[in-house]
């Protein structure tokens, strides 16, 4: 509605000015002498000629009186035509004066017909700045009406949206249900709302997911524990090495089971930053008992370790290594090659088996949740180890890159030094 008065005012003083220039174009004005009042001023000049120094104008013109040698008697006024070629230049009227029968001088009569053309068209130029002025007055208004209306809600909407994006679903959309776009404002604070229920819905459900997990975890790991200590009983009491090497066995299947549980409720936890991850200053002789507890079959053989002072958690270390070793035993079964390297600020201590190492595709993905290699589908997994073990090295200030080597998949572990972080 305010559109359309806006779009009919604009339109009303177009018109009005169209009117004005029409009505100054066909406007005609009379360049005529009033012919009485030229007599009237005449003879009261030929009444005074004989003492002009006394003569006063009875009348509304202007004009000047000239003797016979052109010599100014009297005029009216300073800016008047003095002879009788400016008067002919200026278009007035020149009429002789006669004195006892005979030509005395001359009168020249002021034509103002400039004047009051020129007064006109100042008339005329007023009136159209005046409406132009007006139109913009209109157009600044309709301005203001248009960013008050639309412009500031759709600033509104990009703040909202950036809100929105950014996780903050508390803050409503402020909105003025008069405004033009209220019931467009208003859907997207609909939005937001829904969005916050289904946020909210989420969280609960990943609540219950993971009290799931936690409870499964628990039942599970009790009866494995059960196994393993029974297993250790047995192989404690074994009669003959080959009842010995099955029970060992058994535990070694109970400890895989062990460490696949604890990851898959690492992994399900809503966030993988509530796993803690404290690092500290460690001596190079606690990574060598860290890599023999991970080597528990013993296919590798654990080199010298450089004297120096690590910056790392024990417990998430163990963890990351024994992740490694674990899946070089249960995918390639080979020996595995170990080598340890001061670089820079990190102790990189790198881990090849001879299993011929993963597909080119498959090798920037297996750090990723659930990812596993393409040459390892006929081998049970979660895909879980590399994923966690990646996430608690950086938690460390560490790294842990994967890549072929020349016998099978190599993986580096490089563990910060005290004192470079």
């Amino acid at each position: 509605m305010k559109t359309r008065t806006f779009s009919s005012v604009l339109l009303l003083l177009s018109i009005l000015e169209i009117a004005a220039l029409f009505f100054f174009a066909l406007l005609e004005t009379d360049n005529s002498q009033d012919a009485v009042l030229i007599n009237e001023c005449l003879h009261c000049v030929q009444d005074d000629w004989g003492h002009m120094q006394n003569h006063q104008n009875k009348t509304s013109l202007d004009y000047v009186a000239l003797d016979a040698k052109g010599a100014v008697l009297f005029r009216t006024k300073p800016d008047l035509s003095e002879s009788v070629h400016e008067a002919i230049l200026h278009r007035d009227t020149i009429l002789d004066v006669q004195s006892d029968g005979s030509a005395a001088g001359k009168l020249i009569i002021n034509n103002d017909s400039p004047k009051v053309i020129r007064t006109q068209k100042q008339r005329v130029i007023l009136i159209l700045c005046f409406m132009v002025l007006l139109q913009c007055m209109v157009c600044l208004g309709h301005a203001l009406y248009l960013n008050h209306t639309i412009v500031r809600p759709f600033h509104a909407l990009e703040g909202f949206a950036k809100r929105v994006a950014g996780g903050n679903l508390d803050i409503p959309l402020e909105m003025d249900r008069e405004n033009l776009f209220g019931a467009f404002t208003e859907s997207f604070d609909i939005m937001r709302s829904e969005l916050k229920k289904a946020k909210i819905a989420e969280a609960k459900a990943n609540a219950c997911k993971n009290d799931l997990v936690a409870r499964l975890s628990h039942d599970i790991k009790t009866p494995v524990a059960s196994i393993k200590a029974a297993s250790e009983v047995g192989a404690a009491l074994a009669d003959s090495e080959k009842t010995k090497n099955n029970y060992l066995q058994i535990i070694r299947k109970a400890d895989q089971i062990n460490t696949l549980i604890t990851d898959l409720f690492a992994a399900a936890l809503e966030e993988l930053e509530e796993l803690s991850v404290i690092p500290e200053d460690l001596k190079s002789e606690e990574l060598k008992k860290i890599l023999e507890n991970s080597n528990y079959p013993g296919l590798a053989e654990i080199p010298r370790i450089p004297g120096c002072i690590l910056y790392a958690d024990r417990l998430r270390l163990q963890q990351v290594f024994d992740n490694l070793f674990a899946n070089s035993y249960k995918y390639a079964g080979t020996k595995i090659d170990l080598s340890l390297l001061l670089e820079s600020s990190f102790l990189v201590v790198s881990i090849e088996d001879y299993g011929g190492g993963a597909a080119p595709e498959d090798l920037p993905h297996l750090k990723e949740k659930f990812r596993r290699g393409s040459r390892t589908e006929a081998v049970e997994g979660a895909g879980l180890g590399l994923y966690i073990s990646d996430y608690l090295m950086r938690e460390m200030h560490g790294e842990l890159a994967l890549e072929n080597g020349k016998n099978g998949l190599k993986a580096m572990v490089k563990i910060p030094l005290s004192g470079t972080i």
